[in-house]
């Protein structure tokens, strides 16, 4: 099978970027509405629906959701992929449709979504949730996890740009994790079916992006629906959809994404995955928090007459303004930053700070300064 002509052909062209709102989904979700596949199951804290969208007549049962937190939107796009091949007539398709039955959320969280936050509209996390259930969402979740009774689980999220692939310089593009079910991190049976699937995925995902796959932290949170759904019973994967080099919109990611999700339900339908593979899924390096956006290193400060070399890292803030994702870098550390990495590095050589308003980097201020006077940077980057 071949991924990237499956992709070309399949993606959704219609929605792109970082902000995937129900407004953006409307049109798709009408378009599917074939066959009364799409339904409301629930309302938002702020009485917005939640739609769900279920294909297929197979026996084993997948529940899949995303923008569980609003600002995650990676998966969303790559879910509507994913959905478009199902609806392709392929033999691969076909396939799918009579081995599995998928129960899909597209937007959990809609008033995060069109806030572009990770919380919902009362400021809660919904992954932090599972066993309060003090949200509308949460609970719509839960209840549906409860009548579906999924054979798997896909918890599709994304991750912040600051995590790398282990110890090496490698930015975390994709990470998966097969959620601990106890304090114990032991593992069960139906822990063991997570972690062999991800094991499969991996052994694809090598041959596009190797060394930049990362397996995310398993401490144990009851809070969190994966690991509460783990605890009940279904095997649940996480997805943490993360940053490719240049790729901030995350088009790239979203076909990483769209191949995690065709392999892993191949590899299902097949039935050819191995039966114990923890070695395998161990052996992928943790994620671990080693990136800044931007890095400047061997810059010279001037304070109060006394010089020193030293760096400093500057971070995105993704700010909406007017309906549009804004990338606006803002300067957060200054120092030695030893064993950190930036996805954008400079080398000033001893080059000697300023800015329009101090000869020192502050933080929290805007990325826009000077090195020697001469050479401009705006919003991080050196201006043209």
């Amino acid at each position: 099978m071949n991924l990237e002509e499956l992709f070309k052909q399949h993606k959704e062209q219609s929605i792109e970027g970082r902000y995937i709102t129900l407004d953006h989904i409307q049109p798709l979700l009408d378009k599917l509405n074939t066959h009364n596949q799409v339904k409301i199951i629930g309302k938002s804290v702020l009485d917005k629906p939640i739609y769900s969208y279920v294909i297929g007549t197979g026996e084993t049962r997948i529940y899949m959701w995303s923008q569980m937190h609003g600002d995650e939107s990676t998966t969303t796009k790559a879910l509507f992929d994913f959905i478009n091949v199902l609806n392709s007539g392929s033999e691969y398709a076909e396939k799918m449709l009579k081995t599995f039955t998928f129960y899909a959320i597209p937007i959990l969280n809609p008033d995060g979504a069109k806030l572009y936050t990770r919380e919902n509209a009362n400021k809660i996390d919904l992954n932090r949730d599972a066993q309060d259930l003090t949200q509308p969402e949460s609970r719509l979740l839960r209840q549906i996890f409860t009548e579906f009774k999924p054979d798997y689980c896909f918890n599709l999220h994304d991750q912040r740009t600051i995590y790398g692939v282990g110890d090496t310089k490698n930015p975390a593009t994709l990470s998966f994790l097969a959620p601990a079910y106890n304090e114990e991190r032991e593992v069960n049976e139906s822990r063991l079916k997570a972690i062999n699937l991800i094991a499969g995925i991996n052994d694809v995902l090598k041959e596009y992006i190797s060394g930049q796959i990362g397996r995310f932290s398993d401490a144990f949170n009851f809070n969190c629906m994966g690991d509460t759904f783990q605890f009940l019973g279904a095997p649940t994967i996480l997805f943490e959809a993360g940053h490719f080099p240049n790729d901030y919109q995350r088009e790239v990611t979203r076909k990483l994404i769209f191949f995690s999700l065709i392999s892993a339900f191949k590899l299902l339908s097949e039935n050819v995955l191995v039966d114990n593979r923890i070695n395998d899924y161990l052996n992928i390096s943790q994620n671990k928090v080693v990136f800044y956006d931007f890095m400047y290193k061997n810059i010279k400060i001037n304070y109060d007459g006394i010089e020193i070399i030293t760096n400093f890292v500057a971070q995105y803030k993704e700010e909406l303004i007017e309906n549009e994702i804004h990338f606006n870098a803002y300067i957060v550390e200054v120092g030695e930053l030893e064993n950190y990495y930036g996805h954008y590095e400079y080398d000033a050589k001893g080059a000697t700070y300023s800015d329009d308003f101090t000869n020192f980097p502050k933080m929290d201020q805007k990325a826009d300064f000077y090195l020697d006077k001469n050479i401009k940077f705006v919003n991080g980057l050196i201006k043209s």
